[in-house]
């Protein structure tokens, strides 16, 4: 009897303990759990998630958390980690050894990508799974900063660039129902920027822990992003109806930018200006701000002050993309405002310079940079036809980032002298606004009113 009673016992002391211990850990993974489902929420809201929009808006926020990751592990290296003479000179041979080579590879990303229109999600995957093995290769030499961090630096750089083009040829794809295409790039390009914030951070603290700590981490991200990337709708593979486009015409036959209306090539050039200078502001600001910090602070809170004004910047510009209407002033008044606003900024910050004008140039480029890129792709939507438009944002991003390639060189090659590199920064401006401004005010002049393009919207 009294055996037989033991296990009864035994089950009524286990009872109340192990739904104690079920109440414990939902109490435990709620925070967790609870968030997840509310960021699901949110990038599969209106549609999202229905069309595939959301998984990509998913996966872009890994691409943006491993990319940081990487970046804070290699700033910590090659700048934060050595006297300033020699970090320029790292620097500038890092610029040698991986920004001169991909500015040869940036043209040949868009018409390789081309060639592949069936397997976007493996090129998606592939780029996400070479940086990963790439960051455990770099953990081996982020402590000593051998040579060999170099080429692996460059092969991060070009798989994130080639993403970069794939994402944006992806995107048309996967529109929900009576969502503009910026509106849905502003949704991408916000999820990219609050999961750099957070992963920002999170990389520093690594950093304490060791320099290999962020490269572990931005694998992990990595190779959740391949995961996803493969799991995305088959629809994005499909390539039905599409062709190529070139930045050049090379014949009446072959679509390109130029025969699809020139707003869309005064757009790039106007974009291709603000790509200069942001790379120019990077590169250029980290060593002036390291020698002469702002009034009472630190180089590295010189540096982060400057930062967080430029992405509040960016992500105030890409949020008022979204939630911009067309109201009489179509996309080509919007970048001739954007770019006009900035270069007045620039030459501003070179008459009066300072710590605060050079934060408020870090915000206005940020914000401007958001709204002109948006803008850039609502005139890709409107002008290009749908047989070419994927191939053409694939063409457009990578003389994008060509632009930002030559801005950080100017950037690293000037001396540390804060007007003479302001005025550079607005004499790159104002010359992408000679080429730009007049024609796209121009060709905004041509279009018809409001009533007679209510479907163009810039947002």
């Amino acid at each position: 009897m009294a055996a037989a009673r033991s296990p009864a016992r035994s089950e009524d002391h286990a009872g109340p303990l192990r739904r104690a211990g079920r109440r414990v850990g939902h109490a435990l993974h709620l925070p967790f759990t609870g968030t997840a489902k509310g960021i699901r929420k949110a990038t599969h809201a209106h549609g999202a998630g229905e069309s595939g929009l959301g998984k990509l808006i998913e996966l872009h926020a890994v691409n943006g958390a491993g990319d940081v990751m990487i970046t804070v592990a290699l700033a910590s290296t090659v700048f934060f980690s050595v006297p300033t003479d020699e970090a320029r000179g790292r620097v500038a041979l890092y610029l040698a050894v991986t920004m001169a080579p991909f500015t040869l590879l940036a043209p040949v990303i868009g018409p390789l990508l081309d060639r592949v229109p069936h397997g976007r999600r493996a090129a998606m995957a592939g780029a996400m799974v070479t940086r990963a093995v790439l960051a455990v290769m770099m953990s081996g030499a982020v402590a000593t900063g051998g040579l060999e961090l170099y080429p692996a630096a460059l092969g991060v750089l070009v798989a994130s660039k080639a993403y970069g083009v794939v994402r944006s040829a992806v995107v048309p794809r996967l529109l929900p129902p009576g969502f503009s295409l910026v509106k849905a790039n502003s949704r991408v390009t916000l999820a990219g920027l609050l999961a750099t914030g957070i992963a920002a951070p999170v990389g520093a603290g690594l950093q304490l822990l060791g320099p290999r700590y962020p490269l572990y981490g931005a694998c992990a991200l990595f190779l959740l992003g391949t995961f996803w990337a493969l799991r995305m709708p088959p629809k994005v593979d499909s390539a039905k109806g599409e062709r190529r486009a070139h930045l050049l015409t090379h014949g009446e036959r072959k679509p390109s930018l130029r025969t699809v209306g020139p707003s869309v090539l005064h757009g790039l050039e106007a974009n291709a200006a603000q790509r200069m200078l942001s790379g120019f502001l990077i590169f250029f600001l980290a060593f002036l701000l390291r020698v002469h910090p702002l009034p009472g602070q630190s180089a590295a809170v010189s540096l982060g002050i400057v930062g967080v004004a430029a992405g509040v910047g960016n992500a105030s510009g890409t949020a008022m993309g979204s939630l911009l209407r067309d109201r009489g002033h179509g996309p080509e008044v919007i970048i001739a405002t954007m770019i006009s606003v900035v270069c007045g900024t620039a030459i501003l910050t070179a008459v009066f310079f300072g710590g605060m004008m050079v934060a408020v140039l870090g915000a206005v480029a940020g914000l401007t940079q958001a709204l002109s890129k948006l803008s850039l792709d609502a005139l890709i939507q409107r002008d290009v036809p749908e047989v070419v438009r994927t191939s053409a944002f694939a063409r457009s991003e990578t003389a994008l980032q060509m632009a930002w390639v030559l801005g950080g060189g100017i950037g690293i090659a000037l001396p540390l002298n804060g007007t003479l590199g302001m005025a550079v920064a607005a004499a790159i401006l104002a010359l992408g606004a000679l080429l730009s401004v007049r024609g796209l005010l121009a060709e905004a002049r041509r279009r018809p009113g409001p009533k007679g393009r209510a479907k163009t919207r810039v947002g």
